[in-house]
């Protein structure tokens, strides 16, 4: 059963994230083949593959590193390749950890990188600093420095760096490497709270399963860069009838032919 299965008939059904026909091919092998889904506003998704599979790939695209080869990939129904600046946004977004100077306080560090947002004042960018460091639980630690950050905190900064421009969408690729069990607790019960609080959607790359079970109401599963699976999770767990744990089903997904 997942956490957000009680949110789950009140969210909305307008689409946040599509992707319609995308390939991409890399060194002459196609990466992603001919993928189509769909996330709704308002959903936890959980985006899972074996190592290869092609989910850093696909993270690529919709951040607009990258350009398909063919099709097409909206953020908040904004073409990525065609209107990269205004489709990001609407995204704020961790790819692997985040990064930050080690000397900075966390608040200077946030500080800096709310100066690329050119439509905040300087009084009003400290204040949105001062926001996003309460959201993320990290008052009265925001004025030492990142080295001293546990990782957990450094995930919570990374995550006040992403509600900087106010996103509708977050995508975290794999949020949960080496934390600790209170970390991973900490970590899940924040994405949770955004998620009913603020409406944020979140499309969560990661291979522990058991903490993508717990909050995620939608699932996309892909293999060797095609799309396996796409849709609730509650579903795709009642489809087994012997087990409702998503690592067992997974595996079957991606040892099946």
């Amino acid at each position: 059963m997942c956490l957000n299965k009680e949110r789950f008939d009140e969210i909305m059904s307008e689409e946040i994230v599509s992707v319609k026909n995308v390939t991409k091919v890399l060194k002459k092998r196609k990466a992603i083949n001919s993928m189509t889904f769909q996330v709704n506003e308002g959903d936890i998704c959980g985006f899972i593959g074996p190592n290869g599979a092609g989910k850093t790939t696909l993270i690529r695209l919709l951040t607009g590193l990258i350009s398909p080869s063919s099709g097409t990939l909206y953020l908040n129904k904004i073409d990525v390749t065609k209107n990269r600046e205004e489709a990001l946004k609407n995204l704020g977004a961790i790819v692997e950890s985040p990064i930050f100077f080690e000397y900075l306080t966390g608040e200077k560090a946030l500080l800096n990188l709310a100066m690329l947002n050119n439509d905040m004042n300087k009084e009003e960018r400290k204040e949105k600093v001062k926001e996003v460091i309460k959201i993320v639980g990290l008052e009265g630690r925001e004025k030492d420095k990142v080295k001293i950050y546990s990782l957990g905190m450094k995930q919570r900064l990374g995550i006040a760096q992403a509600l900087l421009n106010n996103p509708k969408i977050i995508i975290l690729d794999e949020p949960a490497n080496g934390l600790d069990p209170l970390g991973m607790i900490e970590l899940r019960k924040l994405i949770l709270k955004l998620n009913k609080e603020n409406n944020i959607t979140f499309f969560i790359s990661s291979h522990i399963l058991d903490e993508i079970q717990k909050i995620c109401n939608k699932l996309i599963i892909i293999k060797e860069g095609s799309l396996v699976w796409s849709g609730n999770t509650d579903e795709l767990l009642s489809k087994v009838s012997e087990t409702n744990k998503l690592e067992d089903i997974f595996v079957k997904l991606m040892t099946s032919n």
